[in-house]
């Protein structure tokens, strides 16, 4: 019979769960003990060090898909592979720390210009993943809305918080995102275009988004200040922007067209 404790016991004594004993028996992390004469697996020293190294990699944020090889790699590769973890989590922790310090601005200096809806929905934005800047320049076009159209601001935050309550539409803005970037003659675009418009003439209420805010204004002008707000679009982005509306205006969507300078 061998000497050595359960996997419950071992468990607790790492401080992890039997589930999580097993699975990195599965990921072949930690090999398993063999059973003892009444069909129990015994763990001694050895196995609970090795599940101690395996815990602590795994809370130091290491991928467990790169554990095994770590701790099987002589010193000098184990010493470099865990300055290049260390930088990976500096890096981590420098990009919550701007989340962290764009929410603080958001919260203490947003609420002169914005109703605390608003900015709710702007601190939402920040955990569904969108970028800084993407807010920042929502957070402007919002201020600008309330500015130009204060009727209609309260209906169209209702718009957007649908909006941005649907998967496929932030799958969408990732891909607009990218499409800054392309040439403008890229055939992409008019994929993307057609992509977007049926997206939104698919969903009345994301409709209103684009409708709701230039229905209440007295022409093209406050429409086009609104719509087009932000920094100079790239020509891929002029491109797309018009394919786009050219569109919802094919399916009698009206869109104001801007008066010829």
């Amino acid at each position: 019979m061998r000497n050595g404790i359960t996997i419950g016991q071992a468990a607790a004594f790492v401080g992890i769960t039997i589930k999580t004993v097993r699975h990195y028996h599965k990921l072949g992390l930690v090999p398993e003990p063999e059973r003892d004469s009444s069909g129990y697996r015994r763990y001694g020293s050895d196995d609970l060090l090795r599940l101690v190294q395996v815990r602590t990699l795994a809370a130091a944020g290491v991928p467990l898909a790169e554990i095994g090889s770590l701790l099987d790699a002589d010193s000098a590769l184990f010493a470099a592979a865990l300055v290049q973890i260390e930088r990976q989590l500096d890096d981590h922790i420098a990009e919550l720390t701007a989340r962290r310090a764009m929410l603080h601005r958001l919260t203490d200096g947003d609420r002169t210009l914005l109703p605390d809806r608003a900015v709710a929905l702007l601190r939402q934005m920040l955990v569904l993943g969108y970028s800084e800047d993407e807010v920042a320049a929502t957070r402007e076009g919002w201020v600008l809305a309330q500015a130009l159209v204060p009727d209609g601001f309260d209906d169209y935050l209702t718009e957007f918080e649908h909006a941005s309550q649907n998967p496929q539409l932030i799958v969408l803005i990732r891909r607009v995102a990218e499409a800054a970037a392309w040439e403008a003659d890229d055939l992409r675009i008019d994929d993307l275009a057609v992509d977007a418009a049926d997206h939104y003439l698919a969903d009345p209420a994301l409709l209103k988004t684009v409708t709701g805010m230039q229905a209440r204004t007295d022409g093209a002008a406050r429409y086009a200040m609104i719509a087009h707000h932000g920094e100079e679009p790239t020509p891929a982005m002029v491109r797309l922007s018009a394919l786009f509306e050219s569109r919802l205006r094919a399916a009698g969507v009206r869109i104001p067209t801007p008066d010829p300078q």
